[in-house]
């Protein structure tokens, strides 16, 4: 029985899972698509979208908060390439979503050893799913009727420029 057990330790150490998790976290920032199994797709998904949120939160925030939400960050991720793309490229494109930053793709069994393949990918990255969807919503209207009434529309002059019909 798994009575208590939230995290899937994936086979390994911890300080080899953590640094397996963290690079992992920064290829995805970096290619913000990556192909891996299952288990681990599902594993990075709970370790990297806290930390996106750290980082949409800190554009939000005053100087100091904001600096703490970065090296918070780092010392998960511990690389600096990977937190300016995170800090500035991402938490810019994610800000008005309120989660949900990554998608899992099944990809079907790998060959060699049949192992479950999936696809994980920062969702507003992909222009496939998103060429249909408009970029921004529009605000909620009321129901009443305050707003302009649908005029009529302006009767157009005729004008004649061939005189050979008559």
């Amino acid at each position: 029985m798994r009575h208590g057990k939230k995290i899937n330790h994936l086979g390994r150490k911890s300080a080899h899972r953590k640094a397996m998790l963290a690079n992992m976290a920064c290829s995805l920032i970096e290619h913000k698509r990556i192909n891996t199994t299952v288990a681990k797709a599902k594993a990075l998904k709970q370790f990297v979208e806290p930390l996106i949120t750290k980082a949409k939160t800190e554009n939000n925030q005053t100087t100091e908060k904001g600096m703490h939400n970065r090296r918070v960050v780092f010392s998960n991720l511990r690389s600096k390439e990977a937190i300016t793309e995170l800090f500035s490229t991402v938490a810019e494109k994610v800000g008005d979503r309120p989660g949900g930053y990554t998608r899992i793709i099944k990809l079907g069994n790998r060959l060699g050893d049949n192992a479950d393949m999936a696809m994980i990918e920062l969702v507003d990255f992909n222009e496939v799913y998103n060429a249909g969807k408009p970029a921004k919503k529009s605000t909620r209207r009321s129901r009443r009727g305050g707003g302009s009434k649908a005029e009529a529309p302006a009767p157009v002059a005729e004008t004649k420029t061939d005189d050979s019909e008559e």
